[in-house]
């Protein structure tokens, strides 16, 4: 196996303002599976890949952050438990791509400190 050859996603920063704030977001309102924190950062894990929430080291890296895409099973469903818990939405539901037999499906919301992530679900049609 080549060693230079890019493999898989290891982990994603996402910037944030206050740790403690965001650490209840992921770990409570998204249920991530929390790993460690310390006064600066917070590590989780979703299914393998690992997220690292961190208070920006140089203000270059204060901005916002890249969208995380969220798997789950039923998109409806989870979007339906996250707003009883007061995620803001910036949608709802919705296709955005039908291939042969398969739909993805997507919804944007904003976590705590502003950073817009997603929910996806690919569903099989017959």
């Amino acid at each position: 196996m080549q060693t230079n050859v890019i493999q898989r996603v290891g982990q994603v920063a996402v910037p944030v303002q206050d740790i403690k704030r965001s650490i209840h977001f992921y770990k409570d309102v998204l249920g991530l599976q929390l790993l460690f924190s310390t006064e600066n950062m917070a590590f989780f894990n979703c299914n393998g890949l690992r997220i690292l929430l961190s208070l920006p080291e140089k203000e270059e890296f204060a901005g916002a952050s890249s969208v995380i895409y969220f798997q789950v099973g039923n998109i409806t469903e989870a979007y339906e438990a996250l707003k009883q818990k007061d995620v803001t939405f910036l949608d709802s539901p919705h296709i955005v791509a039908k291939m042969e037999h398969t739909e993805t499906w997507m919804v944007f919301y904003k976590d705590l400190e502003g950073n817009t992530h997603a929910l996806m679900s690919e569903v099989v049609t017959s």
